[in-house]
Formats: C-alpha cells, structure tokens, sequence
C-alpha cells in the first residue's frame, strides 16, 4: 500500500510539474469553469488588498480571478507534494506559470560553456554544519528585479558584492543596470545566448563582461529602472572590480567548500515550485533539473524544520531578488544532497580585484 500511494503521488508530481512549464496550462481550463472553489473570493480580496493589486477593467478582474482560483488549486497541490515547505498564496498567485516564467524568470536554459576556469578541488574535511554569509556582513539587503527578466544580472551582482566584501571588507550594493544596459556578452561557443537585458541572460557572461568593462559601478550611481535602457557606464565610478570567474562541478561538498571560502556563489536554478513558496525548506518529489533563474546561494544549514514523520532536512540558503515580500524575506530555502530542481548544475565563483578609486 505505502509503494503505491507513493508511486501515486511520483505520477502525480509528473503531471504537476509538467503543466507548470507548458504553454497553455490544462489545469487552469479545467479550474476556470468551476465556481465551487473554497472561500475564492474571500482569498482574493485579502490578496488584492495586501499586494495593492487594480486591474483596469471588469474583465480583466474576472480573468485574473479565475486564474487566482486555478493557482489556489496549485498550490494545494504543491503542498502535497513538497510537505516540507509551506506553500500558498503570494504575490504571484495572479499570474499563470507561462506569465509567471515569462515576466520572473530570465537564466538561458543553455548551462554556461563558457571558457571559464573550473574551481580547483578544495578540502571538505573540516566544513562547518552551518554557514551563512549574512551573519558575517557580506550580503546587502534582499533587491527586487520588478517585471523584468534580469534574475542573472541580481546572481551576479550579488556574487560580486560578496567578493568585494572578501577583498575590501567594504560591503557595496553594485549596480545591476549597468548590466541589463551595457552587458550584451555572448557565449563564444553558443552566439545565441548573449546577455539581453530583460530578456535574460548567464552569469558566467555577466563575469566576463565585467572583467572587460573593468567593473561595475555602485547601485548609487547607476540606479536601477527594470528596464532596458541606453548603456550609460563611467569607468571612472567603478567600485568593484573582478579578477577571475570559475565554474564549480556537481559536487555539493565541492559547492561548500567554495562558499566557505570564496563567498557567496551565483546559481542557477528551476523556479517551477518557487511561485507558490511561502516558507520552510522546500523538497519537492520531483522537480526539473533545466535552470530558468539565476539567484544567489548564501549558505546553508544542516537541519531545516519538517513536520512530524519527515526527517530534518539540510538545505541551502538561497537569496532570490523578487524582494522582500515574496518566500522568507526574500529568501528560499532548497533540499540539500539531491541537486533537487538543477540547484548544483550551474554554479560559479568569482574572485574581486582590490579597486582604489579616488573618485568613489
């Protein structure tokens, strides 16, 4: 009986997670035409009060609950799936999964083939139970990317702010505009995926142009707008500066041992259950192992709270940059020792240069 309420529950993830990525989810047709839906409309105008949501006419309000109605389903279902994490209503439950994707996400699916280095194999030996970069002053506070696809320009900078920290001790927010606007780096062995602003990009191009731009500026003097924009870089405001970018392999100790020491790292990752994640360490039962955004790993723990019956879970830190109102004050935590959602497949580290600017 238990093989086959699990392998019920496997087919049922099967199905879950393979609408969440087509481009006309069946679920939503399905939820639409029943109105039998629990306490909907309470539900959405809790939400629409808390997320200052207007829509500008009857029927878009109409469509947008209706979609409201199929997200609530969702994620009861991705509770099911993912016990260990809370998942419910956020400020995305408005949005269908292709929208979502479309507007929120923005990491080339390609795994960066970039010439970078790989990261030299460290000792693991003597690694902590616990780490997080934040209680040691090198994280700056959680960003927001707005409608705009720049998820890897965030991963970036944050791996640079982090380095820098290392380097200078001086913690600086550096400017991710600079990247949607000026970075267009392309991947010499795949000349499609260049960095495009909103419209995506990779981490390991983002460090490339950055080591020939000469570095970026603070967040202060090159403010984000969440939009693409004309290319508006002074070299002479630089405040960060990157030596060398290396890729680290599939190796969670490996991936560890070089947060540990290297700072915080850009990966890449699938936010397939991130859309409905409000907290907790999340383990879904299966989840797409193709990356779709770039966020930031800051540390990790060795045991997350489970309810009764599931073990403790060790987890990763992981700062995304949907703001602070969005999982756990911005941050999401992620299973530990299963590369669950492709969380170990595109990692990378990079070193900061020591910058003297007379003009910062």
């Amino acid at each position: 009986m238990d093989r086959l309420f699990l392998l019920s529950l496997i087919a049922f993830a099967l199905f879950s997670s393979a609408i969440a990525f087509s481009d006309e989810d069946p679920l939503i047709r399905q939820v639409i035409s029943e109105t039998n839906v629990l306490n909907a409309e309470h539900h959405f105008s809790l939400f629409k009060s808390k997320y200052g949501k207007i829509y500008a006419t009857q029927e878009e309000h109409d469509q947008r609950f209706n979609v409201f109605k199929a997200n609530l389903r969702r994620a009861r279902r991705h509770q099911m799936l993912d016990p260990s994490a809370e998942h419910g209503i956020t400020k995305f439950s408005d949005l269908t999964p292709l929208e979502f994707r479309r507007t929120y996400l923005g990491l080339y699916k390609t795994k960066p083939k970039f010439n970078a280095e790989k990261a030299p194999i460290l000792p693991t030996s003597d690694l902590p139970a616990d780490f997080d970069w934040r209680e040691k002053g090198a994280v700056t506070g959680v960003k927001n990317q707005g409608s705009c696809g720049s998820c890897w320009s965030f991963s970036t900078t944050g791996a640079v702010e982090g380095a820098h920290f290392l380097t200078t001790g001086e913690l600086v927010s550096l400017s991710e505009q600079q990247l949607v606007d000026c970075d267009h780096e392309c991947d010499p062995q795949d000349k499609s995926a260049c960095d495009a602003g909103c419209g995506g990009g990779l981490m390991t191009t983002a460090f490339e142009y950055t080591l020939k731009a000469g570095g970026l500026q603070r967040e202060k003097d090159y403010p984000y707008t969440g939009r693409d924009g004309k290319c508006h870089f002074d070299k002479s405001k630089v405040a960060a500066a990157v030596s060398n970018f290396s890729v680290i392999g599939l190796d969670e100790d490996q991936i560890a041992a070089n947060l540990v020491q290297h700072g915080p790292l850009a990966v890449g990752i699938n936010a397939a259950w991130m859309q409905t994640y409000i907290g907790g360490v999340s383990c879904p039962l299966l989840c797409f192992k193709h990356q779709d955004h770039g966020v930031l790993l800051v540390g990790y723990g060795s045991a997350g709270f489970a309810p009764i019956r599931l073990k403790e879970k060790p987890y990763w830190i992981i700062k995304n940059s949907w703001g602070e109102n969005w999982g756990e004050h911005g941050y999401y935590k992620i299973c530990r020792g299963h590369n669950i959602c492709g969380v170990d497949a595109m990692v990378s580290t990079v070193t900061a240069a020591h910058t003297t600017n007379p003009n910062l």
